[in-house]
């Protein structure tokens, strides 16, 4: 397929594997774990929090099966759209495509909002008197630098990547050579009593709030499935840049964990007005190297969290671009830029989508946030995804696959558990927050835009679409 021809007007495939591997890495490994180590630990109560990375890692690496032979075989611009509206043209037509790039505007935002506030809570450690609004304000700018930054051609974006990329490795790497140094055996695995009680009241909810925390931490995996277009020979790139990110984070959060548990107390980090609750990589350092040593990584993390939301932005950016050039989704986004060749009102709303989530993490909590944006994403994302895999083997057995899951469809029953366990528990976990009320009034108001857009196009909303069988006829990519 990367040999041929881009059409006329169309993206360009420009992105190989080393690139595609730390689009995704830099996204997965942005603020993420420097900042829910200690919501982690709070959810399990102990130092065994390191089972929500596992857990998390487990859940992870079976969707991102998932989405290796989706995106192998569809690469396309905007990812779950491409396949869902592929899988479920028989029945939905076109409601399931629209639904899915309506929640992924609002989940991918907020998924990137969580960076920024991030970053501005080790801006904290720096800068001790940053007050509320100058917070604020910080925030913003940091968002609008990256739709700055962004508004170019993918060649130069991902040589920017690269560069991030080696930023994140080093400043993951610090933390952990730190940790090290002052590494105790006694606090990273001393735990308390009946702390893996299952029978107890408290494990599964612990475990479900962990989980949530931990797969949070892994999404970036499917950021390449998003630039599915720009992705040089996709067959391949694809799943392998899904799955080496994939283990190659797993192995950094399992390390930067039990060394961080091992450096600063547990307790230091349930408390709110202690340093480790908020930036604990600063304590890390400073607590081994000294304080210079921690003001130094800690511009390092801010890079890397900096780095999360760029990626994170460039792909989801790509996501209504396709859905409304198939006349699935308003018309005004397919148009790409005239020169440099990128969705400009994609990336220019969900910059703005990404900054009122900031602002709405800023004053409520971290974990709010959280547990919205993982309830908006499940329904119409990873579950339908799921099965829209199941869908098109049964439908479509002679699409063209360049990967098939390994031990299907094993992977894919673990996700599907994974998933509606993270969902059952989001309300038991943010209590007096609702998040399953929210992304359900969501939905609503996505099939009510649904209609909106259906009458404006004069289309009939629930026909069956005929969808393009170009995927069915693509030739393999080259060996």
């Amino acid at each position: 397929m990367s040999g041929s021809p881009p059409p006329t007007g169309g993206f360009v495939r420009r992105v190989g594997l080393l690139q595609a591997t730390a689009i995704n890495m830099s996204q997965m490994c942005g603020i993420g774990p420097f900042v829910t180590i200690p919501l982690m630990v709070a959810a399990f109560g102990g130092p065994q929090a390191v089972t929500g990375f596992v857990a998390g890692a487990v859940l992870a690496l079976c969707d991102g099966l998932v989405w290796a032979e989706l995106g192998a075989s569809m690469p396309g611009s905007g990812g779950s759209y491409v396949y869902l509206r592929q899988a479920f043209q028989y029945r939905t037509g076109r409601l399931l495509p629209f639904l899915f790039v309506w929640t992924a505007m609002l989940f991918i935002p907020l998924i990137l909002s969580t960076g920024v506030v991030g970053f501005v809570q080790y801006l904290g450690y720096l800068a001790p008197g940053l007050g509320r609004t100058a917070g604020d304000l910080t925030g913003l700018g940091v968002i609008v630098l990256v739709v700055l930054l962004l508004w170019r051609g993918i060649e130069h974006i991902a040589r920017i990547t690269l560069v991030m990329w080696a930023v994140m490795i080093t400043s993951v790497l610090l933390v952990i050579a730190a940790a090290a140094t002052g590494f105790s055996p006694h606090r990273a695995f001393t735990y308390p009593a009946h702390a893996f009680d299952l029978t107890s009241g408290h494990f599964w909810p612990g475990f479900a709030a962990g989980l949530t925390i931990g797969v949070y931490d892994y999404l970036g995996y499917n950021t390449t499935a998003y630039l599915g277009a720009e992705i040089k020979d996709p067959g391949r790139t694809l799943p392998r840049s899904i799955v080496l990110s994939i283990l190659g984070i797993m192995a950094i959060y399992l390390l930067l964990q039990i060394g961080t548990l091992s450096v600063v107390d547990w307790h230091r980090m349930t408390d709110p007005h202690d340093i480790a609750s908020t930036s604990v990589a600063s304590a890390v350092l400073a607590q081994t190297w000294g304080r210079g040593a921690a003001d130094t990584v800690t511009v390092l993390i801010l890079v890397t969290a900096f780095a999360s939301v760029f990626t994170g932005l460039l792909g989801g950016s790509r996501v209504p671009c396709d859905a409304a050039r198939d006349g699935v989704f308003f018309r005004p986004y397919a148009r790409l830029h005239p020169r440099h060749r990128f969705p400009a009102l994609g990336l220019a709303t969900m910059g703005v989508i990404t900054a009122v989530g900031f602002l709405i993490g800023r004053h409520t909590d971290l974990l709010t946030l959280i547990q919205l944006l993982t309830t908006v994403m499940v329904i119409v994302q990873a579950l339908a995804q799921i099965v829209a895999l199941s869908v098109l083997r049964r439908r479509q057995p002679d699409l063209r696959r360049p990967y098939r899951m390994w031990l299907y469809p094993l992977p894919a029953v673990i996700a599907f558990t994974g998933w509606c366990v993270i969902y059952g528990y989001a309300d038991h976990n943010s209590p007096g927050r609702r998040p399953v009320e929210w992304s359900l009034a969501w939905l609503a108001l996505g099939c009510a835009a649904f209609l909106v857009w259906a009458w404006r196009e004069r289309v009939w909303p629930f026909g069956a679409k005929e969808i393009s069988e170009e995927y069915n006829v693509l030739e393999a990519s080259p060996g």
